[in-house]
């Protein structure tokens, strides 16, 4: 997993941990005498429920999750259910199931920029390559046959807005990557 992914579902998991540590006092601060439903455990919801987990692969390398928590059924109803997906990981209470996107992912359009890393990989970058994280790495460009102008780009960095976008850029780069032989 990445990252991004990582870190939101830290932060769920965090915030769902906190909210139900809370004392009654705290979820109802003015002592109201109402009733308040809680929510059940976790473990009270998987006695009757099964977790899919759908995982999108997009053609950056960025996965995405959705998790959801369905009444607990047969895995061949899921298996129908989500016939479009490979499934990928099965126990007795969750389902993984994958699915290809032939698209970049929302992080890249959004944030994405071509660059150089320090070693002159051609990588992505959440953000200007100077100041931001590298998502993924392609390979090392011989800078010496590269022409300067796209060296310019490279170094400020080059917004990947669309699938197009990403795939011309690795095209166009392939010839002046630096073979095995020659590192």
């Amino acid at each position: 997993m990445t990252i991004v992914v990582r870190t939101i579902l830290m932060a769920a998991l965090f915030f769902g941990a906190n909210l139900y540590t809370l004392p009654q006092s705290h979820k109802d601060p003015l002592n109201t005498n109402k009733m308040m439903m809680t929510k059940p455990s976790a473990q009270v919801l998987s006695k009757g429920q099964k977790t899919i987990i759908l995982e999108r692969v997009f053609m950056d390398g960025e996965v995405s999750e959705e998790i959801l928590h369905e009444k607990r059924l047969s895995n061949k109803v899921y298996m129908n259910k989500y016939k479009s997906w490979q499934l990928v990981e099965m126990d007795d209470d969750q389902l993984v199931f994958q699915k290809k996107v032939d698209d970049i992912s929302p992080l890249l359009k959004s944030n994405g920029y071509f660059g150089l890393s320090d070693d002159g990989t051609l990588s992505i970058f959440n953000g200007k390559p100077n100041k931001a994280d590298i998502i993924q790495s392609f390979f090392q460009i011989d800078m010496k046959k590269l022409e300067g102008k796209k060296q310019e780009e490279l170094l400020k960095g080059i917004p990947i807005k669309s699938k197009e976008d990403f795939t011309n850029v690795i095209e166009t780069l392939k010839r002046y990557s630096i073979s095995k032989q020659e590192q």
